[in-house]
């Protein structure tokens, strides 16, 4: 089958050079994306959400013996729910002993759990799916005040008791074994298919103690110059119901990071365009800023490394219940993370499938600039005109074509092709 494929250049309207992305915008949706969306399992999500429930807590400084509780049960679990989808995927605990600092009272092992998915013809092109299972129920010190409900302007000191936070039940299903539900239903899906690209599914820990096992990730992955196109990080993607009642189950929020043209903005802007394509009915809407005010997520050190990477969250986050022994199946909607996850599907398989990316950029040789890159854009023979060159150095037979994406230069997506 020969697939309508288009590699994608994106411009400004005044011609000035954004970022090179690939783009499946041209002929009709892809049916292999398509039967990927379809055989996403609301039922299996369930279970998955129910099942890391179930474990009582996935603190990062709980139990690692036990096979019924605790994060070392959860993350053997994962282990084997990976191990048991294909035999092309490579699983392995991705583990980092960590030494005391900061919301760090001792010192603690973060293991990561990931399953690679091989590429065929762009093995060395990654991109990647995540969620972190690790839980958090936060116990305060007698009489310590909430500092989230500090007044506008002032700040009030965390004083979390650390042991007992420890050992408290923190069923954490929102927060985030809806993600790593996510992570696990694509792995079972998606391994059922061949991609040109590396599939990577991650299931991260440490995320509540700061972000920990992500950035041990992305720093590893920025010194072994791994080629990371895309990074999707789901976190509190179970619920669709606010604290005080609201409800918004039509749309997800995505996350991304400045500046306007930036890798990761250009990622929300593609799956925005995968979403409208692929989920009809179900929005995917940027949110043009790096994270929720004052939070943050597992998409973050991936952005700082400068891989574009975005965050799903849905709109309506139940604070109340958020690390808490509060956060329960009972307040989830697996139906929504269900939507959510066809989404990723979407976005992701559409990546991995896509062809190389023409080449868009050339070095300086001469002058105050010598060795930095610089789009291969001039004024051409008028000087009034922009004129854009590409190389494609790899061609493949299958390749459609080329996308020139336009918009306004205060307009936040792309409205001409």
């Amino acid at each position: 089958m020969v697939r309508h494929r288009v590699a994608g250049i994106v411009l400004t309207a005044i011609g000035l050079f954004a970022q090179s992305v690939l783009a499946q915008t041209a002929g009709k949706p892809d049916p292999v994306i398509q039967k990927i969306v379809s055989d996403i399992s609301r039922d299996r999500i369930a279970e998955t959400m129910k099942k890391l429930e179930s474990f009582g807590t996935r603190g990062d400084f709980s139990d690692t013996e036990s096979p019924t509780r605790g994060i070392g049960a959860a993350r053997r679990w994962i282990y084997d729910q990976f191990r048991g989808f294909s035999p092309r995927l490579e699983v392995s605990f991705d583990s980092w002993k960590v030494k005391k600092q900061g919301r760090i009272f001792r010192d603690v092992e973060v293991v990561n759990v990931i399953a690679v998915l091989p590429g065929t013809t762009q093995p060395h092109e990654r991109v990647i799916v995540s969620g972190h299972y690790d839980s958090l129920n936060i116990v305060r010190k007698t009489g310590a005040p909430d500092p989230d409900a500090a007044p506008p302007g002032e700040s009030v000191v965390d004083t979390m008791d650390n042991e007992k936070s420890a050992i408290a039940p923190a069923p954490g299903v929102s927060d985030d074994a809806s993600g790593t539900a996510v992570v696990l239903e694509l792995a079972r899906v998606m391994s059922q298919y061949k991609f040109e690209k590396t599939v990577v599914f991650a299931a991260f820990a440490g995320e509540e103690i700061g972000l920990v096992g992500s950035t041990l990730y992305a720093n590893g992955a920025k010194e072994r110059k791994d080629r990371i196109e895309a990074v999707l990080n789901n976190d509190i993607v179970g619920n669709d119901v606010t604290g005080d009642g609201r409800m918004e189950s039509g749309f997800v929020h995505v996350f991304s990071d400045e500046p306007a043209d930036s890798s990761s903005r250009e990622l929300a802007r593609y799956v925005r365009d995968c979403a409208q394509r692929y989920v009809p009915g179900f929005r995917a809407e940027p949110v043009f800023r790096s994270d929720r005010f004052g939070r943050g997520g597992d998409h973050t050190p991936f952005a700082t490394e400068g891989y574009a990477a975005v965050r799903f969250t849905t709109p309506a986050e139940n604070l109340g219940a958020q690390h808490s022994l509060e956060d329960t199946f009972e307040k989830a909607s697996p139906a929504y993370t269900a939507n959510v996850a066809r989404v990723n599907g979407a976005a992701l398989a559409s990546l991995a499938l896509a062809p190389p990316a023409p080449v868009v950029e050339r070095e300086v040789t001469t002058g105050v600039n010598k060795g930095r890159m610089t789009p291969m854009l001039a004024r051409g023979k008028s000087k009034y005109d922009a004129v854009l060159r590409w190389k494609d150095e790899q061609p493949v037979t299958d390749l459609a074509g080329y996308a020139v994406v336009v918009r306004s230069t205060d307009a936040p997506f792309w409205d001409h092709e």
